[in-house]
């Protein structure tokens, strides 16, 4: 059920309406929705802020899904999507996605504001493999003071054969001797 507390365009008002609401200063801005000035950002309301994009068969990922997680990251301005369904659809990729067509298994996925999201441990270890900076700086925020998370992605990296697995454990184990240092000191 979507939130009372979301506003999505031409939902109950169409963008005019809420433009003049968010000039008027009682609604803000969302991801790809509006809610009231006065709400709080919940990981609820940054989800399903997306169900325009994700619809029911996809799930966000990567730096799409560590912003809806909380971590203090600019909301990307194209969505990292992933097929959440087993079977293929008629999807037609849009410019403002990337699109990944592999579906996420659904031990990957975790429900929230009506779409599916990949569980923070799928999106620290998603987001470690991807060598720039952006991708670590996202994980590195995902982590903040998560030791346990961080041991969770190590090991499940350790499990697996996956591309980029070796940078991918060396970045986390960098995060998890920063936290280690912060700790001490």
């Amino acid at each position: 059920m979507a939130s009372p507390f979301l506003y999505q365009i031409d939902d109950r008002l169409s963008l005019a309406e809420l433009t003049a609401a968010r000039l008027d200063g009682h609604v803000v801005e969302l991801g790809e929705a509006y809610i009231p000035a006065d709400a709080v950002e919940t990981l609820g309301l940054r989800a399903g802020s997306l169900a325009s994009v994700l619809g029911d068969t996809l799930a966000a990922t990567h730096l799409s899904a560590a912003w809806v997680h909380g971590a203090p990251i600019p909301m990307p301005a194209r969505h990292t999507v992933q097929r959440a369904v087993p079977q293929r659809g008629k999807h037609i990729p849009s410019r403002n996605l990337i699109y990944r067509d592999l579906a996420v298994p659904p031990a990957d996925l975790e429900r929230a504001g009506g779409v599916r999201v990949t569980t923070r441990l799928r999106t620290l270890v998603d987001l470690a493999r991807v060598a720039d900076d952006e991708h670590t700086r996202a994980a590195r925020m995902l982590a903040d003071d998560d030791a346990d998370l961080v041991d969770a992605a190590i090991a499940r990296l350790d499990s697996g054969v996956l591309p980029h697995k070796r940078a991918a454990i060396a970045l986390l184990r960098g995060i998890a001797a920063a936290q280690a240092a912060i700790r001490t000191t």
